[in-house]
């Protein structure tokens, strides 16, 4: 089995990157939460999951960093889901509409990536992303 582990400094330089290069538009970044299987990466087609609604992230900076760990700022609420189901997964989206990366989504006693109160979504309702971090390394 493969090891790699990253020194903090390294981290937080990719980190800082990645937060760069994610507000690198003058638009600000979004997130798109959707039903169903996870596809393989942000360059695979979303299929047949449902949108069930979009989150924008807040300007720039988008996130901030310490020694690798990425948390995001506040994140707008979509105040009126597009559709009802159960959010598994999200796509995380620059400005400028290309897609960034995706990720899972849980409750908030979950170990995902994206924490919601609930991950049940209803047509109309708002869709609330209460906390979002990535640990780059360690």
């Amino acid at each position: 089995m493969a090891n790699f582990r990253l020194a903090t400094g390294a981290a937080a330089v990719l980190a800082a990157a990645l937060i760069a290069d994610l507000d690198s538009d003058t638009d600000p970044g979004y997130i798109e939460l959707y039903t169903g299987t996870q596809p393989a990466g942000p360059g695979t087609a979303v299929t047949d999951q449902t949108l069930l609604g979009t989150a924008v992230l807040s300007a720039d900076p988008s996130a901030t960093n310490s020694g690798g760990l990425i948390t995001f700022n506040a994140i707008t609420q979509d105040d009126a889901a597009d559709a009802s189901g159960t959010a598994t997964w999200m796509r995380l989206y620059r400005g400028d509409d290309t897609a960034f990366a995706d990720m899972d989504v849980g409750d908030l006693a979950s170990s995902a990536t994206a924490k919601m109160n609930t991950v049940t979504v209803v047509a109309g309702g708002p869709i609330k992303i209460n906390a979002f971090t990535i640990q780059i390394g360690g």
